[in-house]
């Protein structure tokens, strides 16, 4: 079985990403750092059991050997689909048995080392970098000890209500979900292109997430 672990905005730059959610919000992005293994850097905001992330590439950082996470070296992908507002593009989760879950699921990628700060974790990236059945899939992974990160996140009273998959592949995405078992899973909706929207409750009342 898999865990919802977080979702991601795909930002052209770390910085467009984290003033779109803190409008959207009304709460400031808290802690992230950069991934060496992946050229890119985050920001976080728990959300009760699970977390947003806003990533982005690291302009500091050099360019790794293999193709990045999200399709985020596809740049004109990037910005459409942000210009598009479809900014709430990924979403992770989490496994016990990456290896096993990969060898059921060859589409979802390869295994891949990755760290943030003293953070390690394994996580399934296709060949060609893009989103995981694009973006149908969760990208999977799997934490190091001590486990997932959102437990020593500050809790400033944000929660995840519901989160919906919109996509013009209805039967293809709901089939894969059935097989892949997320808990909790999405809600799939019919729509023009595949995006995900979020319902979040804070402190200041209901948000949308797109």
């Amino acid at each position: 079985m898999l865990a919802l672990d977080h979702l991601a905005i795909l930002a052209p730059t770390l910085e467009e990403g984290v003033a779109y959610v803190e409008a959207a919000l009304g709460l400031s992005m808290a802690g992230g750092g950069a991934h060496p293994e992946m050229g890119t850097h985050n920001r976080l905001r728990r959300l009760g059991d699970v977390y947003l992330e806003v990533i982005a590439i690291d302009p500091a950082a050099p360019a790794p050997a293999h193709r990045r996470w999200f399709g985020l070296d596809d740049s004109a992908f990037v910005r459409a689909e942000w210009d598009a507002g479809r900014r709430l593009r990924a979403w992770a989760a989490r496994t016990d048995d990456l290896a096993g879950m990969l060898a059921a699921h060859p589409t979802l990628g390869r295994a891949l080392r990755a760290s943030r700060g003293a953070r390690t974790w394994r996580i399934a990236v296709p060949v060609d970098g893009r989103l995981p059945e694009g973006g149908c899939a969760p990208t999977l992974l799997q934490w190091d000890p001590p486990g997932p990160p959102v437990g020593a996140m500050p809790d400033s009273g944000a929660r995840l209500v519901s989160y919906v998959l919109e996509t013009p592949e209805v039967e293809r995405a709901r089939a894969l979900l059935a097989a892949l078992a997320v808990t909790p899973s999405p809600e799939v909706r019919r729509g023009a292109a595949t995006t995900l929207r979020a319902v979040v409750e804070t402190p200041t009342g209901v948000h949308e997430l797109t």
